[in-house]
């Protein structure tokens, strides 16, 4: 695996693999790896001939009082991790070569409407500085096909919107949620858990799995489903930002008539913030 930390080298190596009509896959990460990022390198190597993998913090998806300082880095054992998986190169980017001029003169991409919604309401900002970032990783990489988790559901849909926009020549694909045993989504922040606190947070998959089920029954209304789920995580000592049943393509309110739904739900553990969500297609009488 080669470790690459120059923008010209990645394109030189980018140059070899293009006279080689070889197919690249790309999977960007903050790092902290663990078995869901390991699931997107293992799908990408799947889909192509080569895998890069990038480990940036981003600072521009931060907010004034979120934990970037904090956010845990754990270089040496993600790179063993990447080469034990066989990934082709490693992009590591220095802040000062993404955004040399500072952060505030950063020509940014701004994904409008479904950018505002839900994290993007209660974390301003967050998805221009997603939307920011992933297209300048693809300018750089120039991948063919790009993996992305599904439990960062609304990101996904930024991204793939973003790529639709701009005429992107990059497949996007969703790599289903990776879960611990009891269900709890795999998230670099539940290294911030207490054992306590992350044996309470798997009340957010049994929410959203009760969620699910009264959907598919049908007889409540779907926003009355959404009241019982917040009052469930409530009920467990989870703080609910959001508990929503929405439309899965526009993220919007579901309505009645949608066929295709998510259940996304975000929730303060302690101070740790957690998201999760589940897909569910309804069958048409």
């Amino acid at each position: 695996m080669q470790f690459i930390e120059s923008l010209d080298i990645l394109r030189q190596l980018r140059q070899q693999w293009r006279q080689g009509n070889l197919r690249v896959a790309f999977v960007p990460t903050m790092g902290n790896l663990h078995d869901g990022h390991i699931e997107l390198v293992k799908q990408a190597k799947a889909r192509a001939d080569k895998v890069v993998v990038s480990i940036f913090v981003n600072p521009m998806q931060f907010g004034a009082n979120e934990d970037l300082d904090a956010y845990p880095r754990t270089l040496d054992a993600d790179r063993a991790r990447l080469e034990a998986e066989g990934v082709d190169a490693l992009f590591f980017p220095a802040v000062s070569d993404i955004y040399p001029h500072g952060l505030g003169e950063q020509t940014f991409v701004e994904v409008p409407g479904i950018s505002d919604l839900l994290c993007g309401a209660s974390r301003p900002g967050h998805f221009r500085g997603v939307a920011t970032i992933v297209c300048k990783l693809f300018n750089m990489v120039q991948p063919d096909v790009a993996c992305f988790g599904e439990k960062d559901y609304q990101q996904l849909q930024v991204i793939r919107t973003m790529v639709a926009d701009l005429s992107m020549p990059i497949e996007i694909v969703g790599i289903a949620t990776k879960r611990q045993q009891d269900g709890l989504a795999m998230s670099s922040r539940n290294g911030y858990l207490s054992n306590e606190q992350r044996t309470t947070a798997t009340t957010i998959y049994a929410t959203m799995q009760t969620m699910r089920d009264a959907i598919v029954a049908g007889q409540q209304s779907l926003r009355d489903i959404e009241k019982t789920g917040q009052a469930q995580l409530i009920g467990a000592g989870l703080t609910p930002d959001y508990v929503t049943i929405a439309n899965g393509r526009t993220l919007k309110p579901a309505q009645s008539d949608d066929v295709k739904l998510v259940i996304l739900v975000a929730a303060y553990m302690g101070k740790t913030r957690l998201i999760d969500n589940m897909q569910i297609t309804l069958h048409q009488a």
